[in-house]
């Protein structure tokens, strides 16, 4: 199924700012919605940069401005209107995507789907603030978003297959493959992938191995592309607490975050966008 020729993001950030690029390099028009303009702009050169450097990777067949030439940034929610597809990539915070898909459900048109990006939260705790939750489900994009190949599409209970079908052409347009799975805490990706990692930073906690030896011992013995420890500095330690905690609640003790984590998280550790956590980035 061809993508929509117009496609809206909420969330300039890491993980929006890296679906408006690969939404631009498919040939459609994006649209990235901020919280103020300081925000918007900065999303609108974290996407130039991406594009940038994927022209130095010969992976453009256009230059980068060609492609900034279909972007347009703002704060009003009204630019979403005529947007076939609007994905929200805000902060895991239920309440503020709550209210984000609220709004934008109300600037586009009836027959447009609304997405979240979300790697945990519940799709029907979020499709509440919708008129017409049978339109919304979750596109759960990976960092780094141009060249990850997996989305996670996530059905709630009132999701119309139609809008699964739809959306799963639409991943295999951007390049990526797409999974589907039920509306459940952590889907499957979070819930396997938070579970190593909690693990992880309780075998550094306890003196099992070093980090370094922890994610050497994963890559070489299991195949994974990158350790858990090294991925949660990538992701960032306080989302990683974050989705621990939210799993924690509804899924029991075993989601409980380690009593390292938390202190890092505490210090500011936050990972490579802070200069360190498990690692040095500096």
């Amino acid at each position: 199924m061809s993508l929509p020729e117009r496609i809206g993001v909420i969330g300039g950030g890491r993980m929006g700012a890296g679906i408006v690029q690969v939404v631009l390099a498919r040939g459609s028009d994006a649209v990235m919605v901020e919280a103020d303009e300081g925000a918007a702009r900065a999303g609108a050169e974290r996407v130039r940069s991406g594009l940038e450097q994927a022209s130095r990777k010969n992976s453009l067949d256009r230059p980068p401005e060609e492609f900034m030439a279909h972007l347009a940034v703002g704060t009003d929610p009204a630019l979403l209107a005529g947007c076939g597809l609007v994905v929200e990539a805000v902060f895991e915070d239920p309440q503020l995507k709550m209210s984000v898909l609220g709004r934008a459900g109300s600037a586009v048109g009836p027959d447009a789907v609304l997405a979240t990006n979300t790697s945990s939260i519940s799709i029907d705790e979020l499709a509440v603030a919708l008129s017409d939750p049978g339109r919304f489900l979750g596109m759960h994009f990976f960092n780094p978003v141009p060249v990850s190949s997996l989305v996670e599409l996530v059905q709630g209970e009132a999701t119309r297959p139609e809008v699964v079908e739809a959306a799963r052409g639409w991943v295999g347009e951007l390049g990526k493959t797409p999974v589907v799975v039920r509306d459940r805490p952590g889907f499957a990706t979070s819930r396997l992938g938070v579970l190593v990692g909690l693990e992880a930073v309780r075998m550094l906690e306890e003196g099992v191995a070093s980090a370094q030896d922890i994610d050497t011992a994963m890559e070489l013995g299991y195949r994974h592309p990158m350790g858990p420890l090294r991925l949660t500095d990538l992701v960032g330690l306080d989302v990683r607490l974050g989705i621990a905690r939210y799993l924690a609640e509804r899924l029991g003790e075993r989601f409980q975050p380690p009593r390292l984590l938390v202190e890092k998280v505490e210090r500011g550790e936050l990972g490579r966008k802070a200069g360190r956590g498990f690692y040095d980035w500096e």
